[in-house]
């Protein structure tokens, strides 16, 4: 049975009249621009539904609610105004909606008397030839998700994390998609968290390669270190992660554990293998954290050994040449009488005795450890 892969329903309202009939979807974005919705189709039975042209959201419930189904709409940061038509159409919470068209919100889990909003923190790795104390290593971004009894609407926020071929997976497993909105739901928190264990990949490689560079023994062999802003770079980088891991946690546990309403019983245990992932990822994370902290430490260590060792150098050699300023210091006096200043041999004996005075400090200072 064929499926419509590619389609992009696109919504282009009239310039001069957009629709609003019966709460429809309204876009009054510049006309010159393209809509916010990226896909909307409905299910029924786990099979997307064939139309001859794009839905319109309003289209699409009015399917839903004659023949059943749901219905599943994508959009990618819509405006306010561009949102509330939509918002009318499925009773989206007022709270919820503006979450979802403001951004920029820590991942959670509300719930609402007829839908849950469910916010994902998108993180993507970005590839780069070398680390440096201005290089970007991960990039978030968002995904809001409204998940009813008979519609599932997503908001996406950021350059990245398409759910196109998240889609187009879901539809080729009509077994699954026929559980309902919550089957969506699994699937999306299982592609974010799926994401979160790439890129944790990736991380230990780039924490992996700053170590070595802190701890390979450079001239003389001690530790040669390295720029400490490329560590504290990675160590915000890493921290960005955290932050989109970390809070997601709660939210995954309650939907692993607790009964809700609009989760189907059979998808709810799927949700606990997410859980157990997005839980040892979470431990990777508190793992780099540490243990940049450690490198760190131990790279602002090195630079103070290798200070103090330039100041044992210093310090060394200014004794050697203490000796022969403070002979010529006192040679330098000009007084009629100084010893041995008629002799013959007075001044190779100056000399060589400032030299042999030097030699043997040097001597010391070096078998000491001081030069």
């Amino acid at each position: 049975m064929s499926m419509i892969r590619d389609l992009r329903a696109v919504v282009r309202p009239s310039r001069t009249s957009p629709r609003k009939d019966n709460g429809a979807y309204d876009t009054t974005r510049d006309p010159g621009m393209p809509s916010a919705v990226v896909d909307c189709a409905v299910y029924r039975d786990g099979v997307r539904v064939q139309t001859q042209a794009p839905l319109s959201p309003h289209e699409a419930m009015r399917l839903v609610r004659r023949d059943g189904g749901f219905v599943w709409i994508g959009l990618h940061e819509p405006t306010e105004a561009e949102f509330a038509g939509i918002a009318r159409e499925f009773g989206l919470h007022p709270l919820a909606v503006e979450d979802a068209v403001q951004a920029h919100q820590r991942p959670k889990l509300e719930r609402y008397d007829d839908s849950l909003f469910t916010v994902f923190k998108t993180v993507h790795y970005v590839d780069h030839d070398q680390l440096t104390a201005n290089s970007e290593v991960v990039e978030t971004g968002e995904v809001m998700c409204f998940t009813g009894r008979d519609f599932f609407i997503t908001v996406r926020h950021g350059g990245k994390g398409s759910l196109r071929t998240l889609r187009h997976r879901l539809q080729d497993e009509p077994e699954l998609l026929s559980k309902g909105p919550s089957a969506v739901l699994h699937a999306i928190a299982d592609h974010v968290v799926d994401g979160y264990i790439a890129v944790a990949d990736a991380l230990q490689d780039d924490i992996d390669e700053v170590e070595t560079e802190v701890f390979s023994p450079g001239r003389k062999g001690t530790p040669r270190g390295t720029d400490a802003g490329r560590i504290y770079q990675l160590k915000r980088e890493v921290l960005e992660f955290k932050r989109a891991v970390a809070p997601l946690l709660r939210p995954m546990q309650l939907l692993s554990e607790r009964p809700m309403r609009l989760i189907d019983p059979d998808i709810q245990k799927y949700f606990r293998d997410v859980a157990d992932h997005l839980a040892r990822v979470n431990e990777q994370v508190l793992g780099f954290d540490e243990l940049l902290n450690s490198i760190l430490q131990a790279n602002l260590a090195q630079a103070s050994v290798a200070q103090n060792e330039d100041m044992r150098k210093i310090t060394a050699w200014a004794a050697i040449i203490a000796v022969p300023t403070m002979v010529c210091g006192v040679y330098g006096m000009n007084f009629t009488y100084m010893p041995e200043l008629h002799w013959k041999y007075g001044y190779p004996a100056i000399m060589g005795i400032t030299v042999g005075i030097c030699v043997g400090i040097h001597r010391m200072l070096k078998r000491n450890g001081w030069l």
